[in-house]
């Protein structure tokens, strides 16, 4: 892509083909360009725009994210990322978790792989957390999408149902209730306490 491209979030569709898909610099180039509109890639290379989340999923994913970083605070092995880190997987596509964790063997792949911005690696862990408007289904197929392409572990939180979807490599997702969730694998020893999440969805 050899000039900016710049998107209008209110007035094009949340999702954009290209006639020939981009290819990660072009679509690397085209975050750049439009730094105020996350964008994700799907693996077919259709463009997902989306706009500024809600005041209460914002407020949900600031509480996600603090209680993952005082879990790494107590060994700051590896790393952990918000929202608006984005990753190259192996299916072409290009993902943005919630929030995400990264072990030290896998931060290792990123001086083979690492691109200007947007690395060719896949978190070990990532949450994903419903916002009102969001789709279940299309929720879930990213959370699947997050599994076939390496996840060790990842969990859909929906606020609206108070339910935590579990997804793990080979095995069905389950759905989970409760105050808390603990992690095992790759966040063995995280326990996301959920009633400070769900505080954030109360009127």
């Amino acid at each position: 892509m050899s000039t900016a491209f710049y998107l209008d979030v209110e007035t094009l569709p949340a999702r954009l083909t290209w006639e020939r898909p981009l290819s990660d610099d072009e679509f690397e180039a085209l975050c750049l360009d439009n730094e105020s509109v996350q964008l994700e890639r799907t693996k077919t290379g259709e463009i997902l725009m989306h706009s500024p989340t809600r005041v209460d999923t914002s407020d949900g994913n600031s509480e996600i994210n603090l209680q993952l970083r005082n879990w790494w605070k107590t060994h700051r092995r590896g790393k952990v990322y918000e929202s608006n880190a984005g990753f190259f997987l192996d299916d072409t596509s290009m993902l943005s978790p919630d929030a995400s964790y990264m072990l030290p063997e896998t931060l290792k792949k990123f001086g083979k792989k690492g691109g200007a911005c947007i690395p060719h690696v896949c978190p070990d862990f990532v949450i994903e957390l419903r916002s009102r408007t969001d789709s279940l289904a299309n929720a879930k197929e990213k959370m699947s999408n997050w599994i076939a392409n390496g996840v060790g572990l990842g969990w859909l939180i929906d606020p609206n149902k108070r339910t935590i979807f579990e997804y793990r490599p080979n095995v069905d997702p389950v759905a989970l209730s409760g105050d808390l969730i603990r992690g095992s694998g790759p966040v063995e020893g995280f326990v996301l306490d959920l009633r400070e999440v769900w505080s954030c969805f109360e009127s």
